[in-house]
């Protein structure tokens, strides 16, 4: 019996050690900057040996690439957004208003964990040009999680039967971007609260009937 909980006892300590590097990881590239931070840095905040972010991560860009990428995600699971339950039952909504609600509550939720590390990454890829080749450049991940939404967006009731599906997709890639939202919370110093309030009127008002109806 005991054999059989050593491996998951492993993974999770395994897992808990990630953890601690992504976390001290960000608070170090946030504060110090990617290139003032160095390896030993995030090990000694971590409280592991340098050796092990290098077992873990290879190097300090995967490192990067890995933070944005959970920072994205809300958690280290590997389920890609269009597969999170939040998106997923964001476009299962009965009607266009509703849809937007849940898909811009959840969209902000997103928005707020990545802008810490936005300029982070701006930052990093300016003065590393490898960086940026750590995604796809063949296509926008973020504007095909936008499309999915418009797609499923222009069906509901409630939506506007004059706008197609890449007028709208538009809308939400431009609205619901970083640049965006930095600019009215980080910038213009808006609350979450009525960053959410305001996009949601703003595409409500562009998207849906006047009537309720489609």
């Amino acid at each position: 019996m005991s054999d059989v909980k050593r491996p998951n006892k492993r993974a999770q300590k395994a897992q808990e050690t990630r953890r601690r590097i992504l976390a001290a990881a960000l608070e170090l590239f946030v504060r110090d900057g990617y290139g003032a931070t160095n390896l030993q840095d995030v090990a000694d905040k971590a409280g592991v040996a340098v050796q092990t972010i290098y077992f873990v991560f290879g190097n300090k860009r995967a490192l990067l690439k890995e933070l944005v990428d959970v920072t994205i995600a809300g958690d280290d699971e590997p389920v890609a957004t269009m597969d999170r339950p939040w998106y997923v039952a964001a476009l299962a909504a009965g009607t266009a208003q509703d849809m937007l609600r849940a898909y811009i509550a959840g969209t902000t939720a997103v928005l707020a964990r990545v802008a810490p590390i936005l300029k982070v990454l701006e930052a990093a890829a300016a003065s590393d040009p490898e960086i940026s080749a750590l995604w796809p450049q063949d296509e926008d991940p973020r504007f095909a999680v936008q499309e999915r939404a418009a797609a499923a967006l222009v069906t509901k009731p409630g939506a506007r039967t004059d706008i197609p599906v890449e007028y709208t997709a538009d809308l939400l890639y431009g609205l619901l971007s970083p640049e965006l939202y930095l600019l009215f919370v980080q910038e213009r110093g808006w609350r979450r609260e009525r960053w959410e309030q305001w996009v949601t009127q703003t595409l409500n008002a562009q998207l849906c009937s006047t009537d309720g109806r489609s």
